[in-house]
């Protein structure tokens, strides 16, 4: 059986993927920072919720120990949104650091952590939930100071890590999920969570290994770095 990694899915988009990859039969190890959140109300003997924090190493080790066999997928989705910062006076310095190390450089520890277990002989994909915030060409409002900069790190990282995973049989497929009513994206977003998350799985079941580093949407349209 296909087997799925997912981090921060307690919740929101996470959440659904992993309802929507358990559908399909695939083994999922999901992983919640401290409630389970969604997780608590599926059934499915395939469902492995793990407890993870993605800032800190040891808890990423022990997840992992728990992984039996090869990864197939990761999805590295959990993430936060920094206040959405509308001047430099009101940036706070220790928050937006903890931005970027969520956002940025949590992805990067559980490629890193899972490595091994994704050099096998079959692709395995790798996929960051990225934003449109992350685009600088997109950037003409300005705001959200650090959320805007963890994207674009996570953004380069990720061609970064492509250029040495692609001899691995590694693929990674940058997204932007649209504007998502979660409660990240509120009430008022337009792209209702099953668009999203289909569109997105649709994109992933065609990707192979010379798409990867692309900045799509969940629609199919790539997007301008």
């Amino acid at each position: 059986m296909r087997v799925a990694v997912i981090t921060g899915a307690n919740r929101g988009i996470g959440n659904h993927w992993t309802v929507k990859l358990l559908q399909e039969g695939w083994i999922v190890y999901a992983g919640y920072k401290q409630n389970m959140g969604g997780l608590e109300v599926i059934e499915d003997e395939n469902l492995i919720p793990l407890q993870l924090d993605v800032t800190d190493t040891k808890s990423i080790e022990g997840f992992v120990k728990n992984i039996s066999g090869d990864v197939d997928l990761l999805i590295n989705n959990a993430g936060v949104p920094d206040g959405r910062w509308r001047s430099l006076t009101e940036i706070d310095d220790d928050w937006a650091l903890e931005v970027l190390n969520i956002n940025s450089l949590g992805p990067v520890r559980m490629v890193k952590a899972l490595h091994h277990k994704m050099t096998n002989s079959k692709l395995t994909k790798v996929v960051m939930i990225s934003s449109l915030m992350g685009s600088i060409d997109d950037c003409e409002m300005g705001k959200s100071y650090a959320y805007r900069a963890s994207k674009t790190a996570l953004n380069m990282f990720t061609v970064a890590m492509k250029k040495e995973c692609l001899e691995d049989n590694i693929s990674f497929i940058i997204f932007h999920p649209g504007w998502v009513k979660t409660r990240m994206g509120g009430d008022r977003a337009p792209v209702e969570i099953e668009d999203s998350v289909d569109g997105m799985m649709k994109v992933l079941e065609n990707h192979t290994i010379h798409d990867s580093g692309v900045f799509i949407q969940y629609d199919g349209q790539e997007i301008n770095w």
